[in-house]
């Protein structure tokens, strides 16, 4: 099982990298399509603003291929937004892969914004195989200040001033806004989760 790790230059791929290799899982660095045709797994990470994200999509032809993808896909943080329809961040449209808009954080009370740190996930949806092995309250790391309101895509929340998505799925194509590959022995259970699941 070999994992394409999506480099649209606005991630951080290197923590991405070290938890795959912590996971002995095998993967190689896709700026293209063409260069993840081998790979069984995608995953598309992301830091920064979501218009030049997807400005690096558009020009190395994922935009087009990940609409025509059947291979199980993660985005990760930005990258899970990137799955969405529409940003207010940068007023730009999305992949369209997960129905939703990504909105701005407003915590109100519940701390600064962006959000940075530790959080609870909750609302498991039943039977989900990403979650296997997680349990209700389980905390993980987030970083953002952009969100989705909990819809019906949505298979894990958490609660920052308001409802948040902490992670959607709509078929073989699921994010976590939270950061696995920095959420410990959590975020190491749902990578493997992810990258041992049936496509």
């Amino acid at each position: 099982m070999t994992a394409a790790i999506i480099d649209t230059s606005t991630a951080n791929i290197a923590s991405v990298r070290y938890a795959l290799e912590r996971l002995g899982a095998a993967y190689t660095l896709a700026r293209t399509p063409a260069q993840a045709e081998a790979c069984d797994r995608l995953i598309l990470p992301g830091v920064g603003a979501a218009g030049p994200a997807m400005a690096a999509l558009r020009a190395n032809g994922w935009a087009t291929a990940l609409k025509q993808e059947a291979r199980p896909l993660l985005g990760v943080c930005l990258g899970m937004q990137l799955l969405f329809d529409w940003s207010e961040e940068s007023q730009c449209e999305l992949l369209g892969l997960i129905p939703g808009r990504v909105e701005r954080l407003d915590p109100g009370r519940a701390g600064p914004w962006p959000h940075m740190g530790w959080n609870t996930l909750s609302g498991f949806a039943d039977t989900e195989p990403l979650l296997a092995g997680v349990e209700e309250g389980a905390r993980v790391y987030f970083v953002h200040g952009f969100f989705v309101r909990p819809s019906p895509a949505t298979i894990a929340r958490t609660e920052y001033g308001e409802a948040v998505t902490a992670m959607a799925r709509a078929g073989g194509v699921a994010g976590c806004q939270f950061h696995p590959e920095r959420s410990g022995p959590v975020g190491a259970r749902i990578l493997k989760n992810f990258l041992e699941s049936a496509p």
